[in-house]
């Protein structure tokens, strides 16, 4: 019984952290959160990010899922694209996201 009881609170606790870093390059990546934003920018592609959203079968928080998305498209797109900023373009699904990829005026 304790055993289960300690595998339980690893998996809580391990769902609340988080395992992606945004890279020194992609600090400069901005997230776009509407057209009107992208209005002076060129499109210059589109990253698909995934990760688990999922623990041992417990969902992971949404909130923690969709940060960590944004993080990963940023890296993307700082790396892949040498852009400056991303905008979701398609909802969360099972843990996948695809965002347009921008470089802007600074």
């Amino acid at each position: 019984m304790n055993r289960g009881i300690s595998v339980a609170l690893a998996v809580a606790l391990l769902s609340g952290c988080s395992w992606v870093s945004l890279t020194p390059e992609a600090e400069e990546v901005r997230l776009l959160t509407s057209e009107v934003e992208a209005e002076e920018c060129e499109q210059v592609g589109k990253t698909t990010v995934s990760l688990m959203d999922r623990v041992a079968g417990i969902e992971r928080s949404a909130a923690k899922v969709q940060s960590e998305l944004v993080t990963l498209a940023r890296n993307s797109a700082a790396q892949d694209l040498e852009a400056n900023a991303v905008m979701p373009i398609s909802k969360i699904e099972s843990g996948r996201q695809t965002f347009a990829v921008y470089r802007c005026p600074r």
